[in-house]
């Protein structure tokens, strides 16, 4: 399975005007060094949640369907399916029905179930054959993501702000402040 943001969210969790707040700062000269900070501990969070703060477009591309007929999500929660495409031997594309799966977006991971005979399906390609795009995330509004989360943002935010010199040397990833694996614990995927 091989996964795809198409569209990432619209705003950020955080607003530049929240950030600036917290930080206590007042003037405009490192607006972009901040709402940067703000993109990469966006990301950093959704990378080890594997979780989308708001509402992003994600494409999964899949060989063949599951013999188990369940699809795990790479990213959670899906808010909703919005098209399927299985391509033929010849590349031909065939439109799939949408209602036909039962998609469970609150699930970590998030999964749709295929049913057991899938209609309008073709013989398919041997590689890549299925295409199925998702919306995923807490919601369209900063409001929507968990409080917990964006304290998170706004931790690393302000902690890569404040050492400059260690997230260059090191990078961002490997620069946390104390605490903030606390607040993203609930949140990440445990694998047995």
């Amino acid at each position: 399975m091989t996964s795809y943001l198409l569209a990432g969210p619209a705003q950020e969790p955080v607003s530049l005007g929240q950030m600036k707040a917290h930080l206590r700062v007042e003037d405009e000269a490192e607006d972009g060094l901040i709402e940067a900070l703000i993109v990469a501990a966006r990301v950093h969070v959704e990378s080890m949640t594997s979780r989308a703060l708001l509402e992003q477009s994600w494409r999964v591309v899949l060989d063949d369907w599951p013999e188990n007929r369940a699809i795990r999500l790479p990213v959670s929660p899906m808010i909703s399916l919005t098209e399927i495409r299985a391509y033929d031997a010849e590349g031909g594309v065939h439109q799939i029905g949408r209602e036909q799966f039962l998609p469970d977006g609150q699930a970590v991971p998030a999964r749709i179930i295929c049913p057991a005979a899938i209609e309008g399906a073709p013989v398919l390609r041997r590689r890549m054959g299925i295409e199925i795009d998702y919306l995923a995330g807490f919601g369209t509004q900063p409001q929507d993501v968990p409080a917990d989360l964006v304290q998170s943002i706004q931790t690393l935010v302000a902690y890569w702000y404040e050492n400059r010199d260690a997230v260059l040397v090191s990078g961002a990833g490997a620069a946390v402040p104390a605490g903030f694996e606390r607040l993203v614990s609930a949140y990440r995927r445990v694998r047995l």
